[in-house]
């Protein structure tokens, strides 16, 4: 399978400064970023959480789609939703404090505790949700 990748251009310090990130793969555009926006106000700017609940709530709903099709089952609609909090850390900076899915779907043939353990799994074995539960992380930093 390819790998996706994007592109942050960052300039200035961290109150003050702002950023640009660049949906390479897709070439679906440039966003702007930036601290103040991140932390308050998006005023149309998206952020990091932003795109890690997008990239939770696709991922979610394609895999629900596909423990059920497992299953021999096919939702005339799944709905998924993500919240995804910034707070502050304990020791300071900040963090991801906290991922709230909802999740949604017209499915005929199924129990709400069936359903419920459909979904389970689908969270469970989801690659974003496992990302976002401890993947080892690599860096190869060096100075231009």
């Amino acid at each position: 399978m390819p790998s996706r990748d994007a592109t942050t251009h960052w300039t200035g310090g961290l109150q003050k400064g702002k950023g640009e990130v660049t949906l390479d793969s897709s070439n679906l555009g440039a966003y702007e970023v930036s601290f103040p926006t991140r932390a308050g106000d998006p005023d149309g700017r998206t952020s990091p959480e932003e795109l890690i609940a997008a990239a939770h709530s696709s991922c979610l709903a394609m895999n629900l789609s596909g423990v059920l099709e497992s299953r021999k089952l096919e939702a005339e609609y799944i709905d998924v939703s993500a919240e995804v909090t910034l707070g502050p850390a304990d020791g300071g900076g900040f963090e991801i404090s906290g991922i709230a899915i909802t999740l949604r779907a017209k499915l005929d043939g199924v129990t709400a505790d069936q359903f419920a353990e459909l979904a389970t799994a689908a969270e469970q074995t989801c690659p974003v949700s496992k990302a976002l539960s401890g993947t080892t992380i690599t860096l190869d930093a060096a100075l231009a």
